[in-house]
């Protein structure tokens, strides 16, 4: 974003389905309305289109963590498990464009995790470094009654508490860069090897907010977005209204910023407008494990941007809608199963119900 802006030949075309007008509850007595126009997913009232067409570049890159999950849920259990912000981002990602991996791993990772990252044929894994001394991340934990709340069984920082990864040389032209989950000082090192970037995100949580804000405000100065929950949006600003916090959050430095807010939907407050966009509606007995979810959003809305190499104020509304999409199919299984046998036909549907079930008029 910060570098200007090009458009791509294209290499393959995908057409997706329409989302149409959307209106979400009141939030905090604030309401916006949304709609998009083909061809370009332009914003616009009273009409409702396709999805555009678009080509799969290839500088989208992701940096954060490969673990290893058990996870307890009221409907089952699941051990030992693939997971990881970077596994469940580029997962989710590689639906629409190829995307870059830079990670660790220690001597324990198993090879089924390899093959199944590998079974994603838009994910590159040149950049996954092995340890072989050291241990893989591992998170435990236990979902609740009410799937919004759980709670963390351990975790096992392992590679995460050493040097981070190498950047390989050939993804130092990346374009698209998301700085998944970790400590600032990390994140902005590793931007920091990206001179060519057009739009730099990161996400956050609320244990850098409280040990390390310092480092987190200088990082905002230098990124194009945040994604972050409303909880730590409201931890980050001392505002208990999301936008107004986001709008706090943008005199940081940031173009934009993504309030998540789970089965709520998410805000987009963007220097240029407002929007905000409900949550797919599930019905209990398909949510199987929320874990990644998050991290599945974020993959579909960069993927999106990637691949349509835009990255404007009406791109990104759009991408809220593909984030929002494939986040609700990543719940419906344990780890990275759903995305695994996810098509672009499904995504196709998902969408025309979507469209269906929000609009207004």
């Amino acid at each position: 974003m910060r570098s200007g802006l090009h458009r791509r030949s294209c290499h393959r075309q995908i057409r997706l389905g329409g989302l149409a007008g959307t209106r979400d509850p009141p939030l905090n007595g604030f309401m916006y309305l949304i709609y998009f126009e083909e061809p370009y997913g332009l914003l616009s009232i009273g009409v409702r289109g396709r999805l555009p067409l678009y080509s799969p570049p290839m500088s989208l890159i992701v940096t954060g963590t490969i673990g290893i999950d058990t996870v307890h849920t009221p409907t089952g259990k699941a051990e030992g498990v693939s997971g990881g912000s970077c596994a469940y981002f580029a997962a989710a990602a590689s639906l629409l464009t190829k995307v870059r991996i830079v990670a660790a791993v220690g001597g324990d990772w198993p090879e089924e995790h390899r093959q199944i990252l590998n079974s994603f044929e838009n994910i590159c894994l040149e950049g996954l470094e092995t340890r072989p001394d050291s241990k893989t991340f591992a998170w435990g934990g236990r979902y609740l009654d009410d799937m919004n709340q759980r709670e963390t069984l351990y975790t096992n920082l392992g590679v995460v508490e050493e040097a981070p990864p190498k950047i390989p040389d050939k993804y130092k032209d990346s374009e698209y860069i998301f700085l998944a989950n970790t400590h600032p000082t990390v994140q902005m090192e590793l931007l920091s090897h990206f001179p060519k970037r057009k739009l730099a995100v990161a996400d956050t949580m609320d244990l850098w907010i409280n040990i390390a804000r310092d480092e987190l405000v200088a990082l905002l100065a230098k990124v194009d977005g945040l994604a972050l929950n409303y909880e730590e949006a409201e931890q980050l600003t001392d505002q208990s209204n999301p936008v107004s916090a986001a709008r706090k959050i943008l005199e940081m430095g940031p173009s934009f910023v993504t309030v998540k807010k789970g089965e709520h939907g998410a805000i987009l407050v963007h220097q240029d407008g407002v929007a905000v966009l409900p949550a797919y509606p599930l019905s209990l007995e398909y949510v199987v494990d929320p874990t990644g979810a998050g991290d599945s959003f974020a993959g579909g809305f960069m993927g999106y941007l990637a691949s349509k190499d835009k990255t404007d104020f009406q791109s990104i509304q759009t991408a809220l809608a593909w984030g929002t999409i494939t986040a609700s199919f990543t719940i419906e299984a344990f780890g990275l199963e759903r995305l695994r046998n996810l098509t672009i036909d499904d995504i196709n549907d998902r969408l025309k119900r979507f469209q269906a079930a929000a609009r207004v008029g």
